[in-house]
């Protein structure tokens, strides 16, 4: 049964379990200050019987002592019993009315012989037989002479009976309607909660899969108090998180399939390329000797461009990878040394653009990997010279400010547009997406040279406008490898 109750109970909702606990809670304080006020009224009543008992034997007791009667001094149904107790015994005088004595006189026997050895006035409450319940007083009257009245306590128990019921009944409206309308109130409270859990089971109803899914749907209005409030604002922005979070996603999502769709067109290429020169290889083998080494040498180099191509996104993905297994291998090295030898290879490679070198004299030593960064400076010079027309000078020059390593690569090209510079560095992207990798490259170099400069904890930041664009390459420098005390921005000397 118990365990029906709690499995009954279970089941209500907030708004009823808690007007029942208010109930309950009321049931207590109304028992409470019933059972108070009822034993508060008894109490008075009783000393006020207990006052009336006084001041009549007073005047009965005057009255025995004069003429030796009760005669005019009597209370309808009280009784009435004159003990002589000169031998220490109680001696009951005959009664002047019969009516003045109840059926059984024990009890007022009892309590006379109780006053005479006290001395003092005695009160006592007793069920006299055949009578009901009496308010007993015996007081003495002389020397020898003991008066015990008896007054019905009837009147105080219906009086006591009326006011328990008018309090059952009161008290019992009030909390009905404490419990209904207090019910009524709580659920008009909690329907901003209710309102909450709708919109989570909206949302839970909502198809997360799709790559574009957005939550449209928000918790609104004001009612229900400043907790109610913060509860509705931590719920809208726990779903603004999720919305970021599947945006993001989304995004990357589009991402990973334009990386898979690139990466596959990129290998593509070169791999029908090696597949047609095998066939001339082949044929060449059997008809045109002559043309074996040429078609041997172009199998060669589509070789080495797909190994170029699967290289980079090797080196990103281990980038990517970067918590689980770093490709980096560092060691103190000096960044204007690495400067020059990038511009000598670029000077040898690249004959139609002239370079202007500025790095100073001075070393300036940062902690780094040679490979790698070596790799990010002639990522950016190639990009430098590739998308610029022959002739473009190009300049590179070391600084260093703030605690940071700076080179900067600077083209008098055309620039990059601006709708384009923030893409610049995604995988697979080209500013010319009719640039062939011969032409333009795969889309990777920046990439992996923004990876490779993150990987270093520094940042590629890029500045272009028609006639000059900038790449600027911020890597950090510790105080040991600072040439001179820090200070404003400065090139390195």
């Amino acid at each position: 049964m118990i365990a029906r109750l709690r499995r009954a109970y279970r089941g209500m909702r907030l708004g009823t379990r808690l007007a029942l606990g208010l109930g309950a809670l009321s049931l207590v304080v109304f028992a409470v200050v019933g059972t108070a006020l009822t034993t508060y009224m008894r109490d008075y009543l009783s000393a006020q019987l207990d006052t009336q008992l006084a001041q009549a034997q007073i005047a009965q007791s005057k009255s025995i002592a004069d003429y030796g009667t009760l005669s005019g001094k009597k209370y309808y149904s009280w009784f009435y019993a004159v003990y002589d107790v000169s031998d220490g015994r109680p001696e009951l005088r005959r009664p002047e009315d019969s009516a003045d004595l109840p059926e059984d006189v024990d009890d007022l026997t009892a309590l006379a012989s109780a006053q005479s050895a006290a001395h003092t006035e005695l009160l006592r409450t007793e069920h006299l037989k055949g009578a009901g319940t009496y308010r007993l007083r015996a007081c003495e009257v002389e020397p020898g002479v003991v008066l015990v009245s008896a007054a019905p306590m009837e009147d105080i128990e219906d009086t006591v009976g009326q006011l328990i019921t008018i309090q059952v009944v009161t008290f019992g409206l009030a909390l009905l309607a404490l419990v209904v309308f207090g019910r009524r109130m709580l659920r008009r409270g909690l329907k901003p909660l209710s309102d909450m859990a709708s919109t989570a089971h909206g949302i839970a109803s909502h198809d997360l899969t799709e790559s574009a899914a957005r939550l449209s749907l928000r918790a609104d209005g004001r009612d229900g108090g400043p907790e109610v409030d913060e509860l509705r604002t931590a719920f809208n922005t726990m779903l603004e998180h999720i919305d970021d979070s599947l945006a993001v996603r989304a995004e990357a999502e589009q991402r990973l399939r334009r990386f898979v769709a690139d990466a596959s067109h990129e290998l593509r290429t070169p791999l029908m390329s090696v597949r047609g020169y095998a066939d001339l290889f082949q044929y060449a083998a059997a008809n045109a000797p002559e043309e074996r080494d040429r078609h041997l040498a172009r199998l060669r180099a589509e070789a080495a461009r797909m190994g170029i191509l699967l290289d980079d996104l090797l080196l990103l993905a281990r980038l990517d990878a970067a918590e689980v297994e770093a490709p980096l291998r560092l060691e103190d090295a000096d960044l204007v040394e690495l400067v020059q030898h990038a511009a000598d290879a670029f000077r040898a490679s690249r004959p139609d653009h002239p370079l202007t070198v500025t790095t100073g004299t001075e070393a300036v030593k940062v902690r780094l990997d040679p490979q790698r960064v070596r790799q990010v400076l002639d990522n950016l010079l190639a990009n430098a010279a590739v998308h610029t027309p022959p002739g473009t000078p190009v300049s590179v020059e070391v600084v260093v400010a703030s605690g940071a390593a700076l080179v900067r690569i600077t083209d008098a090209g055309p620039g990059i547009p601006p709708e384009d510079q923030e893409r610049v560095f995604d995988r697979f992207y080209r500013v010319d997406e009719g640039r062939s990798r011969d032409r333009g490259g795969s889309g990777l170099g920046l990439a992996v040279a923004q990876s490779l400069v993150r990987a270093h904890g520094g940042r590629i930041e890029l500045n272009s406008e028609p006639g000059a664009t900038v790449f600027t390459v911020r890597l950090p420098l510790d105080e040991a490898g600072l040439p001179g005390a820090p200070g404003p921005e400065r090139t390195a000397v």
